[in-house]
C-alpha cells in the first residue's frame, strides 16, 4: 500500500496547478483510459501530448494537484517518477492527521482501484474546499476520472465528461470519448458498489480497491465522521444513492450505444 504523505517528504515536487491550463495535459492525463488513435479527440496535437508526458515522467519535478475538500480534507493527485516508471497516487489527506493518508488509488505495481464511485465523484464537483487548489468543476471531473471504477453509472455522467472536455478544448463530437474515459481504469475496472447505511460509507466489490471496508474505518470516531462528511456533504447522500441506482442509462448501457 502506498505510504502516501511520508513517501514524498524528500522528493522533488513541483505544484502541477499551472499544468492545468495546458490541453495537451488533459490527453496525457488520461492516456491509459483511451486508445491512442483517440487522443485527436482531445483536440489537440500528438507531438504535444508526447512533450506532455515527458513533463509529467520527469524525475526531477513530480507534479501535485490538490483539491480542497470541507473541513481541511484535500484529494491529492501525485505523480511519482521512479527509477523505473512513472506512477499516480490518488488519496485523501488532512493537516492534522497523524496517520498514513488514505489512498484511493494508485497506478504502482500494486495497482490499488478504484478509488471512488459516480456518486462520491459527482458530489465532490461542487464542494466548497478550504485553501488553494483544483476548484473548476470541471477540471476536478477530469482528474479524478481514473479514480473512478463503477458499474452503474447514469447517463448524465456522460453529458457532465462530454462538458468537461469540451470546456478544455476537445471539440464538439467528443461523446464517444466519455463514454469511453467512463468506462474504469484497465488496471482495476470497473465494480459493483453499495451504501451500507451502518457504516454511513460506499463499499466497493472491487478485489482491488482499497474501499472493500469503510474508508478511514481506522480513524477516530471524529475524524471519521468529518471524511464521510466530506465525501457526502449534507443532503447529498439520498441524491448520490439514486445516482448509483441507475437512474437513466448505465455505463453498460452506454458501451452498447457507442
Amino acid at each position: 500500500m502506498v505510504m502516501a504523505r511520508h513517501l514524498y517528504a524528500s522528493t522533488p515536487v513541483v505544484d502541477g496547478l499551472p499544468l492545468l491550463a495546458e490541453p495537451e495535459f488533459w490527453a496525457a492525463h488520461l492516456i491509459d483510459l483511451y486508445d491512442d488513435a483517440l487522443v485527436e479527440s482531445f483536440g489537440v496535437d500528438p507531438a504535444d501530448v508526447e512533450g506532455m508526458l515527458e513533463r509529467l515522467c520527469d524525475k526531477a519535478a513530480w507534479p501535485m494537484f490538490r483539491i480542497p475538500l470541507a473541513g481541511g480534507h484535500s484529494v491529492l493527485v501525485h505523480y511519482n517518477s521512479g527509477e523505473e516508471y512513472t506512477s499516480t497516487d490518488y488519496f485523501i489527506a488532512h493537516p492534522d492527521w497523524r496517520t498514513n493518508d488514505l489512498v484511493l488509488a494508485s497506478t504502482d505495481e500494486d495497482r490499488i482501484g478504484p478509488g471512488l464511485c459516480w456518486a462520491e465523484l459527482a458530489a465532490l464537483l461542487d464542494t466548497p474546499g478550504d485553501g488553494e487548489g483544483v476548484t473548476d468543476p470541471h477540471a476536478r471531473l477530469l482528474l479524478l476520472l481514473p479514480v473512478l471504477g463503477d458499474t452503474n453509472i447514469p447517463a448524465e455522467a456522460v453529458t457532465l465528461v462530454k462538458d468537461a472536455l469540451i470546456a478544455h478544448g476537445a471539440p464538439d463530437d467528443c461523446e464517444p470519448l466519455a463514454r469511453l474515459l467512463l468506462q474504469g481504469h484497465p488496471m482495476w475496472g470497473v465494480a459493483p458498489w453499495s451504501y451500507d447505511e451502518d457504516e454511513r460509507a460506499w463499499i466497493c466489490a472491487g478485489e482491488q480497491s482499497p474501499r472493500e471496508t469503510p474508508l478511514g474505518d481506522h480513524l477516530p470516531d471524529t475524524q471519521r465522521a468529518a471524511l464521510e462528511d466530506c465525501l457526502t456533504p449534507v443532503g447529498s447522500c439520498s441524491g448520490q444513492a439514486a445516482l448509483a441506482s441507475g437512474t437513466g442509462a448505465a455505463t453498460g448501457n452506454a458501451r452498447n450505444s457507442s
